[in-house]
């Protein structure tokens, strides 16, 4: 299927779950079919980079729950810094990276909660005061807190490749929790955007078994999408791209700036984000 596809099967107001890791590895060409459509009032969860930072510009989010919201080599992604310091997101859940990773977990397995120490004796517990603490029942008897599940209505996330029936391959250093997104997910929205589509029997030509997670019965669409992590990483096919991050950075800093960058780059289809971006780099060699 294709981007637009898989983003028309969903509806306004729904929890969407982001995969990737800040500026990796990120389901780019998804998020900028969301930024094409007419959905609104979503829940984004996400380890944040410029997925968050696009849909936070775009007025699309109702509420966030992330780890972080990093450019990576950009400490705080600019729209997010931006839309926390003027509250134009309406609700915003901080979690410990350890408990958003146990919070996905837990909607994975289906269960309410999952107990957990990360978060404990920090200023998590403040900033979110619905958290609950337990008891272990055991012996022991030690605190731990209580992470709430959190179920998703859909999830993106890219991979390197993947099988027309859904099984996927990741090739580089981490899986990010890919993995649990699509396993928090309710069934019928969990889609995976791969560099290259390939024959099962291919899936181990460039990796061996441990790099296939994902398999089909977490899947309900894949779409072909080369270069579609750009400009987050895609390792081993290719690295983020440093250059456009950074006119990405500086151009949020300013409103008529965003205003070109958006248009040039984000105001047609993939295909014309893939040339703008072509375009944009003939111009600076």
């Amino acid at each position: 299927m294709t981007e637009d596809d898989a983003v028309a099967t969903l509806s306004s107001g729904m929890t969407i779950g982001i995969g990737g890791w800040g500026s990796r590895r990120k389901p780019m060409s998804l998020v900028r079919a969301l930024l094409r459509s007419d959905l609104a009032d979503l829940t984004i969860v996400a380890y944040g980079g410029p997925d968050v930072g696009l849909l936070a510009a775009a007025g699309k989010i109702r509420k966030l729950v992330y780890g972080f919201v990093s450019l990576d080599s950009i400490a705080l992604e600019p729209h997010f810094r931006i839309a926390r310091q003027t509250g134009t997101i309406p609700e915003c859940v901080e979690y410990d990276e350890g408990m958003l990773q146990w919070a996905l977990y837990a909607a994975s397995l289906r269960l309410p909660f999952l107990p957990t120490r990360a978060g404990l004796g920090s200023g998590v517990m403040e900033t979110n005061p619905s958290l609950r603490t337990v008891r272990s029942p055991y012996a022991d008897g030690e605190e731990l807190l209580a992470v709430p599940a959190l179920p998703l209505d859909a999830a993106f996330v890219h991979l390197n490749r993947a099988d027309a029936r859904g099984n996927a391959q990741f090739l580089g250093p981490d899986l990010y929790f890919d993995d649990l997104f699509l396993g928090a997910a309710r069934p019928g929205h969990r889609f995976v955007s791969c560099e290259r589509v390939v024959d099962t029997a291919d899936l181990l030509a460039e990796g061996s078994f441990h790099t296939l997670r994902i398999n089909r019965s977490m899947v309900d669409g894949v779409i072909e999408a080369p270069n579609g992590a750009h400009f987050t990483n895609c390792q081993p096919d290719y690295e983020r791209d440093e250059r456009f991050q950074k006119a990405y950075a500086a151009a949020a800093a300013d409103p008529e700036q965003w205003q070109a960058f958006a248009g040039r780059f984000l105001g047609g289809s993939e295909a014309d984000y893939q040339a703008a971006v072509a375009a944009w780099r003939n111009e600076q060699s």
